[in-house]
């Protein structure tokens, strides 16, 4: 008997897990071990479970997806992480493909993405969805330089943080950094975005998809 790919589920919404569930189970060759609902404790269980592939959302209360991708792979380098996400737009996707994820799938994909990309990504490839390559690659054709690939994993989660109107205070709390080094990275961005308040930071952020106007 061939075994199942082992998969672990984290978004913070239990109608979305067990729906992601049933989805992945029915392929008949994936086995979802467990589950989990926020960025802190996929962190915490992903060395609990010998699992193959983490499906992961990035929009999560606390830390999110991004930085819970970040400190995975800090401690293990081989994980294997699909972002599933409603993000659809080019900043979040180069951001968790250069932060290290094996996949990326928007969750207006069909349903066949997901379990592809879940197979692909057990298999030692990378997967993004059609719809988010393609956007990816007339990015890079147009040649229209994109502020959002400057900045590292953390630099990008504190201005997207930023620009949804969190203070120093909350994101000191949730990435579990110092107000002083929180404070840091709102001067470095400005600095490296070219802008000089919280206005155009917003603005910025609107005309890049990272939020809805």
């Amino acid at each position: 008997m061939i075994a199942k790919i082992r998969v672990v589920l984290v978004d913070d919404h239990n109608v979305v897990r067990s729906g992601l569930r049933r989805l992945l189970e029915l392929g008949g060759d994936i086995d979802v071990v467990a589950e989990a609902d926020s960025g802190e404790q996929a962190c915490k269980i992903y060395g609990d479970f010998q699992s193959d592939v983490m499906v992961m959302d990035l929009s999560m209360p606390g830390i999110g997806g991004l930085e819970a991708l970040r400190r995975i792979l800090s401690v293990a380098p081989k994980a294997k992480v699909v972002i599933f996400t409603m993000h659809e737009n080019t900043a979040f996707a180069t951001q968790a493909l250069s932060a290290g994820a094996r996949g990326y799938v928007a969750k207006s994909s069909l349903a066949d993405d997901l379990l592809l990309a879940v197979r692909e990504t057990a298999a030692g490839k990378t997967y993004i969805s059609p719809s988010i390559a393609q956007k990816i690659v007339m990015q890079s054709i147009s040649g229209s330089p994109d502020p959002m690939e400057r900045l590292s994993s953390r630099e990008f989660e504190v201005f997207r943080l930023l620009a949804e109107g969190a203070g120093i205070d909350d994101i000191a709390n949730n990435l579990q950094i110092s107000q002083k080094t929180a404070s840091n990275y709102q001067t470095a961005l400005k600095q490296k975005l070219g802008i000089s308040n919280a206005v155009e930071l917003v603005r910025l952020a609107i005309r890049h998809g990272v939020i809805s106007g």
